[in-house]
């Protein structure tokens, strides 16, 4: 595979350079594109003279086609919730031997629980509720062979309650019990459910909400996680903080 090098000549060094990664919808797998390149876009507004691109998994060759276009030391951004198989075991046997470096992926960010907590706050302000009334439901992935998406919902139902004085916050799961059904049960009105995914799918477009309807959820159904108004500094933010650790002047 060719990848842009920087020949010894006096060529303008190439600008930073940033990949977007997210798993994609392999069934249609165009309008997951689209909206990953929207967030790139958006990436870019806060990152002057940087070239960020974005690739899904899903659609066939996006990704090698993007790679082909990267300089050495690329940064990739993975927009996934947990260090789980497909950033730990998907994604580096698709990268290869790419000279590129692999950041945390979103869900790990610790600065994602305070925002997730201004999200929440702001609904609940919006929707003219106290949080001591407003119960907080996280709907997350879950596995079937792996606890790290558990591990992580739980941990950030944890965060969010640190920062949060909420009536209750619980957690459920689409691949793995407790399902959102099922945390869902007994809800009130004066509810918010947030999907924790990194990006919309068939999950947050389809399980979630019948799951929600399965159990007469009377709350507020927020949009997932990574589309937060603040996720796109966010990630800005992370990406500058990996170039300078790898480039200090």
């Amino acid at each position: 595979m060719a990848h842009r090098q920087l020949e010894k000549s006096n060529m303008s060094p190439l600008p930073p350079q940033a990949l977007i990664v997210s798993h994609g919808q392999p069934s249609e797998p165009a309008p997951a594109e689209a909206a990953l390149k929207g967030l790139a876009s958006k990436v870019t507004a806060h990152l002057p003279g940087w070239d960020v691109q974005s690739a899904t998994l899903a659609a066939e060759g996006r990704l090698e086609e993007a790679l082909d276009t990267l300089s050495h030391g690329a940064l990739i951004y993975p927009m996934f919730m947990a260090k789980g198989w497909f950033v730990t075991s998907a994604l580096p046997k698709r990268l290869g031997q790419a000279p590129v470096t692999v950041v945390d992926p979103l869900g790990v960010d610790p600065a994602l629980p305070d925002l997730a907590a201004q999200t929440l706050e702001t609904a609940a302000q919006d929707a003219g509720w106290s949080l001591g009334q407003t119960t907080v439901l996280l709907a997350a992935h879950g596995s079937g062979r792996s606890r790290k998406p558990a591990q992580m919902a739980q941990g950030f139902a944890d965060a969010i309650a640190a920062r949060l004085k909420v009536a209750d916050i619980r957690v459920g799961f689409v691949e793995e019990a407790p399902f959102v059904d099922q945390a869902a049960l007994g809800c009130d009105a004066k509810s918010i459910c947030m999907p924790l995914f990194a990006c919309p799918g068939f999950h947050t477009t389809q399980d979630v909400p019948e799951a929600l309807v399965k159990a007469e959820f009377p709350g507020l159904l927020l949009p997932v996680l990574g589309e937060a108004p603040g996720v796109p500094q966010l990630i800005a933010d992370r990406l500058k903080d990996h170039r300078s650790l790898s480039d200090p002047r």
